[in-house]
């Protein structure tokens, strides 16, 4: 069992940047894959970025690719969602998410925080 709590969303005017964070609490942070999906008004929740338990690989949606940059510090369980050039239609709640598998991070990871509004103004 892990514990997954979100902070750093807010507004931003667009073209700025934000970052978001989630400390983890409850097993081992480095047994876990990590990773960021997003849900908008109206919309279904979306797939963002994850990062592999070792942080040696990465992943993005396409949408995101060259804006946003996922890390984690495993000394610090926390997983952090670096978010530059961005635009009104990234704005959405953020959702931090882990599973043993990086693979669940194409279906519905096992957990899941309480998510971060990031509001882009344009």
């Amino acid at each position: 069992q892990v514990q997954l709590v979100e902070s750093g969303g807010g507004l931003v005017q667009a073209g700025g940047s934000l970052r978001v964070s989630c400390a983890a609490s409850g097993r081992t942070f480095s047994s876990y894959a990590m990773g960021w999906f997003r849900q908008a008004p109206g919309k279904e929740r979306e797939f963002v970025a994850a990062i592999s338990r070792s942080a040696g690989n990465t992943y993005y949606a396409d949408s995101v690719q060259d804006r946003f940059t996922i890390s984690r510090d495993n000394a610090k369980n926390t997983v952090y969602l670096q978010m530059n050039s961005l635009k009104p239609e990234d704005t959405a709640v953020y959702y931090c998410a882990a599973d043993s598998s990086v693979v669940k991070f194409t279906t519905t990871p096992d957990y899941w925080g309480q998510g971060t509004q990031v509001t882009v103004s344009s």
